[in-house]
């Protein structure tokens, strides 16, 4: 039997046209072996018309019960699939009772068969996308030609000018929500447009999306965005060359270390600072922090940004904390004895301004 004849398939058929008809049904391969059957005590034994049937080509019919070998009275139709005919079926029961779902049973049949196919098909055209993606991302070698040829289905070239789009759910996910996350996150490529996507093992999602569909779609990323902000990170890397993207999932990846706890995505387009901040390695970072920050509270870390954020105005970030303008002083005076770094020193309050980026 073919790969598309399995034995799990063939059960799966004479379960269906039995649910239909209500007779039994046999599944026949070419050698006259019931392959499956709905009468499970006749799986694996001889069909002498089965086998009959398949050498002629013909419909058989029995009148009476074992008047051939392994065989009851009914029906026994060839199946042909792909112009090979390739199986027999037979429909137990007196033939005039049975004969009217030959034609139904042989119907049933192909469209489960194509459903199969189609399956198959997509299955292989997904693992295709994978690969591609994989190699493009990671930078590694790749056929050109392969490429043109695979791309050319996508009315695309490697010279098409795209984008990384880069989702990670948090490692605080739980699992029993993250198929719904998912299933979002694969809806929202598509309604984007995007026909390159996939996952990235352990735990990043990635579309690589033409750019003028990006500017068009952008929505999209914010809206997921807006609606799993504390479950999903998303970045969208720069835009390059289709066959360059890894320059691009690289720069999504820095979009996404940049982000703070006050947004979930980000564009690299738009970072400057977060472009050195995201490259610098994990270790360095918390040694950087414990130099300038390490000995300050959350809600001094907080008094810096809001002042950071009102560019440096005394007036403006005693407005937003709801506090007196001599007590933010008093605030930023002890926060620079604490730290040894003086909030309102240039050189100083780049250090710490660099450290309030880096706080996730």
């Amino acid at each position: 039997m073919s790969i598309s004849l399995s034995r799990q398939t063939a059960q799966k058929i004479v379960d269906t046209v039995k649910d239909v008809c209500g007779f039994d049904i046999n599944f026949i391969n070419p050698k006259g072996i019931i392959f499956a059957s709905t009468d499970e005590v006749r799986v694996g034994t001889y069909h002498e018309i089965g086998r009959k049937v398949i050498e002629t080509g013909k419909t058989i019919e029995v009148e009476s019960d074992n008047s051939f070998h392994g065989t009851h009275k009914g029906v026994n139709i060839p199946f042909v699939y792909n112009r090979e005919l390739i199986a027999a079926i037979g429909i137990s029961g007196n033939p005039d009772e049975v004969r009217p779902f030959a034609i139904l049973a042989e119907k049933i049949t192909t469209l489960i068969l194509k459903e199969q196919e189609i399956d198959f098909i997509n299955y292989s055209r997904k693992n295709q996308i994978n690969y591609i993606i994989r190699s493009i991302i990671e930078n590694a070698a790749i056929s050109h030609g392969y490429l043109v040829e695979f791309l050319n289905g996508f009315h695309m070239t490697p010279d098409t000018l795209c984008r990384t789009i880069l989702i990670k759910p948090h490692s605080k996910c739980k699992p029993s929500s993250l198929t719904l996350i998912e299933d979002q996150i694969y809806k929202v490529f598509e309604q984007a447009g995007a026909q390159l996507y996939t996952f990235h093992f352990p735990n990043e999602y990635l579309a690589i999306l033409p750019d003028k569909q990006f500017q068009n779609k952008t929505y999209l990323f914010e809206t997921l965005a807006g609606k799993y902000e504390k479950t999903l990170s998303v970045g969208v890397g720069n835009c390059c060359a289709l066959n360059k993207q890894h320059e691009s999932y690289g720069s999504a990846k820095i979009a996404v270390q940049s982000l703070t706890a006050d947004s979930n995505i980000a564009f690299f387009d738009n970072l400057d600072l977060e472009i050195l901040l995201g490259n610098v390695s994990e270790s360095a970072q918390k040694r950087y922090l414990q130099k300038t920050t390490g000995s300050l509270s959350m809600e001094d870390i907080e008094i810096l940004k809001v002042y950071y954020s009102t560019n440096m105005s005394l007036k403006e970030t005693a407005k937003q904390l709801f506090i007196h303008k001599n007590t933010l002083q008093y605030k930023l005076n002890r926060i620079g004895k604490l730290s040894g770094y003086n909030p309102r020193l240039f050189r100083d309050a780049v250090s710490l301004y660099l450290a309030t980026m880096l706080d996730k």
